[in-house]
């Protein structure tokens, strides 16, 4: 440790500033307190920019940073979201015998049921709209709130802490495959730094308990595996990713050039359409496997009932869509949501069917590339984007030369001063500028300078 300091005494300054904001961020800010937010979140990135770059890189120095700062947020309860409360709360009802799938905490709660440790705080906490609808978080996600209620004590800071070290341990892994995969892509390794040591996923992975980065570690990993020819081990894990967060789902259809007509080490080795089926067979099958323990048909109605809402009830922070919207509003007089939100999902589809069948994802940084351009124009037609939703695009563009996803990454906290207001309102100003500054950035990379997909 005393030659790191003798020889990197500039990023082990930034780290210390870093440290001082993060504790403060995490400890001493509200999401109410805008100015105080925006302010601590511009010097972690300014902060963060510097750190990679004055350390030479360091792998060893980089890593030890990455960790401390999320050690520092352990004691901290959430300060950006309150979703942890519901994660707490279904971990509880498992422990329990409860099924969370099958009961709201309005059905316990209504009724003067207190049916876990906390539970009128927990209640209170996740809020009105949590607490209305049945559970959506698939079966890993579930079994990580069930560890995080086994370790700790029966105190919701307990449980935080608990998520948190599930979130941390994720996190490490990530590096370690992402690591390893930059490496057999003979790519800088250095590149996962602009994930791991990220403000961005720090904050809202680690410090606001989304599971994202656990799914993102799951990812990775099958990813590696996939360039390491154990497809079906990959297939196996990629839906453990899947079942902690759905979204992996949607990028399915992607693998079919990576088996029609792959290229490793510069020669193209066609692992052919049987073991395409095979892959998709194990990834759903295993899939399935992980949600039997919760099966019934009440459960089947309830889940697909509850993820429909976010495509047809939710609107926040969107961008195309709050243009239709108006348009909806100016020919009918009506929010239009309803419609626009089955038409939307049905375009992205569209979309990322071109992808499969115009684009050879033939290598991974294509097939990483494809990927990312996919799942950002699901995003950019999504009606509700939470910060968090972007963690993915995030770690894709670590594998690519695009930068877009780092700004989408810098401005998206302005979605954040929704909550200046009692009534939680967005100003679409503040969302024109977030969305003015990440589209032009991505016309300027995608579209009009056309960057090469890997250095």
């Amino acid at each position: 440790m005393i030659s790191l300091w003798k020889y990197h005494k500039i990023p082990f300054l930034f780290s210390i500033a870093s440290c001082i904001v993060y504790l403060w961020f995490a400890y001493h800010t509200t999401r109410i307190e805008t100015t105080q937010l925006l302010l601590l979140y511009i010097a972690l990135f300014v902060f963060a920019y510097k750190i990679i770059k004055t350390s030479g890189f360091n792998f060893r120095l980089l890593v030890i940073f990455s960790i401390a700062f999320r050690v520092l947020l352990l004691f901290s309860i959430p300060n950006l979201s309150q979703d942890f409360y519901r994660f707490v709360w279904d971990g509880r009802m498992i422990l329990e015998g409860f099924n969370p799938y099958l009961y709201t905490p309005d059905s316990f709660i209504n009724s003067g049921k207190l049916p876990v440790a906390n539970a009128q705080e927990l209640y209170n906490g996740m809020g009105s709209l949590s607490s209305s609808h049945f559970s959506n978080y698939p079966p890993l996600n579930q079994l990580c709130f069930v560890i995080a209620n086994i370790i700790p004590s029966q105190t919701i800071l307990g449980s935080a802490i608990g998520l948190r070290l599930v979130i941390i341990a994720a996190d490490i892994g990530t590096i370690y495959f992402g690591k390893k995969l930059l490496e057999r892509l003979k790519l800088p390794s250095n590149r996962i730094f602009w994930y791991i040591l990220n403000p961005f996923i720090i904050i809202e992975l680690t410090g606001n308990l989304h599971f994202e980065g656990v799914m993102i570690f799951f990812f990775i990993w099958a990813l590696y595996l996939l360039h390491a020819r154990k497809w079906k081990w990959a297939a196996v894990v990629l839906a453990c990713s899947i079942s902690i967060k759905l979204i992996p789902l949607m990028l399915l259809p992607l693998f079919f050039g990576w088996f029609t007509s792959n290229k490793l080490n510069g020669q193209t080795e066609k692992l052919g359409l049987l073991k395409l089926i095979t892959f998709y067979i194990i990834v759903i099958a295993t899939t399935l496997l992980l949600f039997l323990p919760f099966f019934s048909m009440e459960f089947v109605t309830n889940y697909s009932k509850t993820v429909g809402l976010w495509f047809g009830n939710f609107e926040f922070n969107a961008s195309i869509y709050y243009i239709a919207r108006a348009i909806g509003y100016a020919i009918t007089g009506y929010n239009e949501i309803a419609i626009i939100g089955k038409i939307l999902p049905l375009i992205s589809v569209v979309i990322i069917l071109g992808f499969t069948f115009l684009k050879h994802n033939n290598s991974l940084p294509k097939l990483a590339t494809s990927m990312l351009l996919a799942l950002t124009c699901y995003l950019f037609l999504s009606t509700t984007v939470h910060p968090w939703y972007i963690a993915t695009l995030v770690m894709l563009s670590v594998f690519t030369n695009y930068k877009f996803p780092l700004v989408w990454s810098l401005v998206i906290i302005l979605s954040y001063l929704a909550y200046s207001n009692s009534s939680y309102s967005e100003n679409l100003w503040i969302i024109g500028l977030e969305y003015t500054l990440v589209f032009s950035v991505f016309i300027w990379e995608v579209f009009i300078k056309k960057r090469p997909l890997v250095a």
